[in-house]
């Protein structure tokens, strides 16, 4: 199970910080994202983390956002920086390990301009 928070209302410019923790046992061989969703668009990965550590963003927030993994946390967070109103979506964790998916429930990120 995968808890997400940290979404909210920010101005142009603003910053917000996501977390998604995880109950379950496997958090730290499990490969962690970010996926976002607007409305009226499909769901897309913004962000990844592997279990080792590598990480990967799409071309629109490179340089803006970052993504990290606490493991004893059992946590994942995206530091998003500079927000743009097209950034507002609604912010999905998403966890693999082998066989096994699983996502947070989402949070809502709204930027205004």
């Amino acid at each position: 199970q995968l808890q997400a928070s940290g979404g909210g209302f920010v101005q142009a410019g603003g910053s917000l910080r996501l977390s998604c923790t995880s109950s379950g046992s496997i958090f730290r061989f499990s490969n962690m994202g970010w996926y976002r969703q607007a409305p009226g668009k499909q769901r897309e990965l913004v962000a990844g983390i592997s279990s080792g550590g590598s990480t990967n963003y799409v071309d629109s927030v490179k340089g803006r956002f970052t993504i990290s993994r606490d493991n004893a946390k059992k946590t994942v967070y995206l530091q998003m920086n500079s927000l743009q109103p097209e950034d507002a979506a609604i912010y999905y964790c998403n966890l693999r390990s082998g066989s096994v998916v699983a996502w947070g429930q989402g949070t809502l990120v709204t930027v205004s301009s």
